[in-house]
């Protein structure tokens, strides 16, 4: 469903007190304060936290579903030109929206709340299931190879990009780079990233 502007502003500010508190550590009334709204207008939006942690994965979990949807009727794109695509644009989101990559890594460590871990993984199944659309493609092309490991593939993308945006610190000082800016930092890890996932992935999928 399409959100109003205060409707993402309350989802926003969410996102920032779960990444930094946790699910369990925010009270909806923290949100409230934080986002200038009083408690009643959350509760009409959303009716509760857990209804609006469940927008939450939905308004985020949106744009790749629809971009999945988007690379399936273009025929003039080959499937592994697809799944790189796919591989740039998780790592642009998770970059992007770094607080809620950080929500998902943090709920499923501390698995505590079942509604939540059921909700990261219908959002995995539904990735799975349209990332499996594409691979059947270039199965059907003969391009990939039979029998793909579509869980291991995609834990090797999620994996591998969040642990090194969650290392960062620890990849600046290992790779001495101190001395560039944050901007050219980030930009470059990116890029050795986006190198690195696709190497895996024609290694994993190509028949050659």
């Amino acid at each position: 469903m399409p959100y109003n502007d205060k409707q993402l502003h309350i989802l926003q500010t969410a996102e920032k007190l779960f990444a930094i508190r946790g699910y369990d550590g925010t009270s909806v009334r923290d949100i409230a304060d934080k986002a200038g709204v009083n408690l009643a207008m959350i509760s009409y939006y959303f009716g509760s936290k857990l209804k609006l942690m469940e927008a939450l994965f939905e308004q985020r979990s949106l744009h790749i579903k629809m971009r999945v949807k988007d690379l399936l009727h273009d025929s003039r794109t080959l499937p592994i030109q697809k799944m790189e695509m796919l591989v740039d644009e998780y790592i642009d989101r998770i970059v992007e929206k770094q607080q809620f990559f950080k929500i998902m890594i943090c709920e499923q460590v501390i698995n505590k709340n079942p509604v939540i871990i059921s909700l990261i993984n219908e959002l995995k199944l539904k990735n799975a299931e349209a990332i499996t659309m594409i691979i059947k493609e270039g199965q059907k092309q003969g391009s990939f190879k039979k029998n793909i490991d579509v869980v291991l593939l995609m834990s090797t993308l999620v994996g591998t990009a969040s642990q090194v945006m969650i290392s960062l610190k620890y990849y600046r000082e290992f790779n001495k780079l101190e001395s560039i800016t944050n901007k050219e930092f980030i930009s470059l890890v990116t890029l050795k990233l986006r190198k690195h996932l696709k190497t895996i992935f024609k290694a994993f999928l190509l028949n050659e």
